[in-house]
């Protein structure tokens, strides 16, 4: 089961900070352009005030967060999986 799921696009750089900062440290993901996908922008928009702002990431309980820092999104994967 994906716990974080991140909505990115190539050419943002935050979006890149962010997966590199992940896969630094091995954190497990699944990623989502939501330039190819227009279900996710169109959720990435409804959490954002109707902004496409990325990255957004959704959590398995439900919460999201727009642009967190890579520690708070392994601090809330290691909440949802113990």
């Amino acid at each position: 089961m994906n716990h974080v799921t991140l909505y990115t696009t190539e050419w943002c750089p935050f979006c890149q900070r962010l997966v590199k900062a992940l896969d630094r440290t091995e954190t497990p993901y699944e990623r989502i352009d939501v330039e190819e996908d227009l279900d996710a922008a169109a959720w990435v928009e409804s959490v954002n005030d109707g902004n496409r702002v990325v990255p957004t990431v959704k959590y398995s309980d439900g919460s999201y967060a727009t642009n967190p820092p890579a520690s708070d999104v392994r601090r809330k994967l290691e909440e949802l999986t113990s």
